[in-house]
């Protein structure tokens, strides 16, 4: 959990304006097809998808486990990977904190977009490979998204 956290502190960006979404997705679909990943890719913010794809291979599931994937993030201000992570070391479930498995996904693969003074201001997801693999991606991209606007 102590890398995940380190994680999340080291990706704050100085900003995230609607075309960066598109740039963050667009990377994010370019990067797939690529690596010939079956994936899909939703960028959103509160009440609002920015960004949506889904790849060849994907499926109709994908979309559900990123609703449910982002929920969590939402919910946690942390990515769903280390939500999963503090649950398992706490021994404690969603159901614990209140909230239905049935509407959020402790997985792998959605990561608060931190903006520095702002906080969270949207969540990028992606789904359709392993978890810990679902979770490298978005941070992977989100590291290229820094590097690019620096």
């Amino acid at each position: 959990m102590a890398h995940l956290w380190a994680e999340e502190q080291r990706l704050v960006l100085a900003s995230f304006e609607f075309p960066a979404a598109f740039v963050l997705g667009t990377h994010l679909v370019e990067t797939a097809i690529e690596r010939a990943l079956p994936i899909a890719i939703a960028i959103e913010r509160p009440h609002q998808r920015l960004f949506a794809a889904a790849l060849p291979q994907s499926a109709p599931a994908n979309d559900a486990w990123i609703a449910r994937k982002i929920a969590t993030a939402t919910h946690f201000e942390h990515s769903s990977f280390w939500v999963g992570a503090m649950l398992a070391a706490s021994e404690t479930t969603l159901g614990d904190h209140g909230l239905s498995e049935r509407d959020h996904a402790a997985h792998g693969g959605a990561v608060p977009i931190r903006v520095r003074g702002a906080g969270v201001v949207a969540i990028a997801a992606v789904s359709g490979l392993p978890q810990a693999e679902d979770h490298a991606l978005v941070v992977e991209a989100l590291e290229w998204l820094a590097a690019s606007s620096e």
